[in-house]
Parts: C-alpha cells; sequence; structure tokens
C-alpha cells in the first residue's frame, strides 16, 4: 500500500498534535510536517511536497485560504482538504474558488477523516453533507440572475438537461422522475458527462459546468 503523506496546518498546537496522533493510528497515512499559519503552510509545503494538505481557515499570518489560493496556484494539482469549525457559505466558495478539493467540519470522525484523506489523495472531491447543502442552495441562488444557460457540444441534448438537473441538486431517482426515464438510464448519462468533463464525481461536475457557464 503506498503512503499517503499528510501536511498538517492548524494555529492551535493541541489540534495539530491531536490530528497527528490520531492520523498516525490510521494504516497507509502519515504526517509528514505541520503548519501553524499559511506563510508555514506554503513553506512547509515546497519543502515536503506533501500528498494532502489539512487546512485549517483561520490562523494569523495567512488564513488557510489564502495559503490554499497560494499554494494551488504554486502548484496545480495539489491536493487541499480544508478542516474546519465553520461551514458559512461565504468560508465555503472562498475555499473552493482558492482550490481546495474538498471541505471538512471538525466534528467528523476518526474513521471518516481518514477515508475522506483517501479519497482526495486518489483525485476525487468531497464536501461534508451539511456543506454540500449550502453549496447546492447557494448555485440554485446564483442561477437565478444568470443569462441564458447554453449546452456543451460534447453532451448530447438529453445529457444537458441531467448535467443541469444534477447542478440543482436533484438525485438520480428525482432526474430520472423528472426527465421520464430509467434510473439505470441517468447513471449511463452521468458515466458520459463525468469524462467528458474530465471529472471524477458529482461536485467537481457542477463545479466545472458553472465555470464553464453550462448551468
Amino acid at each position: 500500500m503506498n503512503v499517503i503523506r499528510v501536511l498538517v496546518v492548524d494555529d492551535q498546537a493541541l489540534m495539530r498534535d491531536g490530528l497527528k496522533a490520531l492520523l498516525s493510528r490510521q494504516e497507509g497515512l502519515v504526517v509528514c510536517g505541520e503548519a501553524a499559519n499559511g506563510q508555514e503552510a506554503l513553506f512547509e509545503f515546497e519543502r515536503l511536497n506533501p500528498d494532502v494538505v489539512l487546512m485549517d481557515l483561520r490562523m494569523p499570518v495567512w488564513n488557510g485560504i489564502e495559503a490554499t489560493q497560494r499554494i494551488c496556484e504554486q502548484t496545480p494539482g495539489a491536493r487541499v482538504l480544508v478542516l474546519t469549525t465553520f461551514d458559512e457559505e461565504e468560508e465555503v466558495f472562498a475555499a473552493l474558488q482558492a482550490g481546495a478539493c474538498g471541505y471538512l467540519l471538525k466534528d467528523v470522525s476518526a474513521g471518516e477523516l481518514s477515508r475522506v484523506i483517501r479519497e482526495v489523495a486518489g483525485g476525487r472531491s468531497f464536501l461534508d453533507g451539511e456543506v454540500t447543502a449550502r453549496v447546492l442552495r447557494e448555485f440554485r441562488r446564483l442561477a437565478v440572475p444568470r443569462a441564458p444557460r447554453r449546452d456543451l457540444p460534447g453532451l448530447s441534448s438529453r445529457e444537458n438537461d441531467v448535467l443541469r438537473l444534477l447542478a440543482a441538486g436533484r438525485s438520480n431517482k428525482e432526474i430520472a422522475s423528472d426527465l421520464g426515464v430509467a434510473e439505470g438510464t441517468v447513471k449511463n448519462h452521468l458515466t458520459r458527462i463525468f469524462s467528458q468533463l474530465e471529472v471524477l464525481d458529482r461536485t467537481q461536475a457542477v463545479i466545472k459546468a458553472r465555470d464553464l457557464g453550462i448551468v
């Protein structure tokens, strides 16, 4: 099994120590370094080249959002997982726009945290359940005043419809009901959509579709 190297960034020494102790007990994970603020995070990232950065948000010098942006600008493809107690929409969106590929709240269990770290290291995105609901509500709110939407040329008309319903927060079952097709057909459409957008999951698909002006 490949070992996933994690850089822990948090301004509280007790939290850093707790995370190091917790992650050291998880198979295949190792804490390769730590930082107490965003500026230190960039320095340690450059020095250690970790697989995943576990990033707090509210810190001195540079906050987690600024540190995430600098890391991702310097190293496209860097895997930054936000771990915070705050789930305000503004911070969630700022972190995602800065380049974070995951957003997790600190009340998570040890097993869930290690699972998400592995997913993020493997190229997937992750949003905490409560955060996902907030993001989808905000997507729906922002979609109201947008200019007429365009289709993605690489997708069929039906696939574009599926993508828009996905962006509206609909489940596979709800999409199937709305379009009058089988749920298995929706899954096939999603596979094509993910491939065309070059993403791995639903969250990435919605974010990229908005970036492209499709939804």
